[in-house]
């Protein structure tokens, strides 16, 4: 029973100085942010920036979208991991978060965006993490460039909306952009059936399904959900080969 008393001192007193501890490192962040210059409206996004490239502090360039719209880097790595071979469109490239992972694994990318500084800041980002060399950037419209591309996988993050829309209880493709996600979808299927979609974590898993079987064949659909340190942070549908594994390194 007397050492009861010691126990519970060292117990309260590791406590408080974890507590210490957390208190120092948001203090030293804020400070960190203060220095940088980070907008208020990224800041949440930038302490964890090492989540979206860990090769951040090499020279790795965002804008503010960027900040919130790009793929999480181990996210991007199961992407590319499950896209099989060949040739990948990445048809909403932004910062190319996704293009540099899909790259990585020896594809060759096409990489699409209708933003010239987004597609400047890709490249740039790109030659970071040294795979310039196995990706097209392309400015352009992915709906009016789609009859004129070809590849062996399509990979579909088209824009949620912005950070709100996390406040929609049910997320219905209809909320993508620049077209609902039915649309897109249709579009994608005329590059292949082999489709990686990425979608809010808060999508409508049953309208996601619905795309497999609207296809005409119907598609196989694999759904699967992406954690960060186990915080869910995305929806991804694999439709065709890219369903199951089934697709081949070509």
């Amino acid at each position: 029973m007397k050492s009861e008393v010691p126990i519970q001192r060292k117990i309260r007193r590791s406590k408080r100085q974890r507590k210490l501890a957390k208190r120092r490192v948001k203090k030293r962040a804020k400070k960190q942010v203060k220095e940088e210059g980070v907008s208020p409206l990224v800041e949440k996004y930038w302490l964890r920036r090492y989540d979206l490239f860990s090769k951040y502090d090499e020279g790795v360039k965002l804008d503010e979208e960027g900040w919130y719209s790009v793929t999480p880097e181990e996210i991007a790595v199961r992407h590319a991991e499950r896209s099989g071979g060949g040739v990948v469109v990445d048809c909403f490239a932004g910062v190319g978060g996704n293009s540099i992972q899909f790259a990585k694994m020896c594809y060759h990318v096409v990489a699409i965006d209708i933003d010239r500084q987004k597609v400047e800041m890709a490249l740039s980002n790109a030659k970071v993490y040294g795979v310039e060399d196995y990706v097209d950037f392309i400015v352009g419209d992915f709906i009016q460039l789609a009859p004129s591309l070809k590849g062996d996988a399509v990979f579909l993050s088209p824009p949620w909306g912005g950070p709100s829309y996390k406040a929609t209880k049910n997320f219905t493709l209809d909320l993508l952009k620049p077209k609902d996600g039915y649309s897109l979808f249709q579009i994608a299927q005329t590059i292949t059936p082999n489709i990686i979609m990425f979608l809010p974590r808060n999508v409508d898993l049953l309208q996601v399904e619905e795309l497999s079987w609207l296809s005409s064949p119907p598609l196989c659909v694999e759904i699967e959900k992406n954690y960060v340190n186990s915080y869910l942070k995305g929806i991804t549908a694999y439709f065709g080969d890219a369903a199951f594994g089934k697709m081949e390194l070509s």
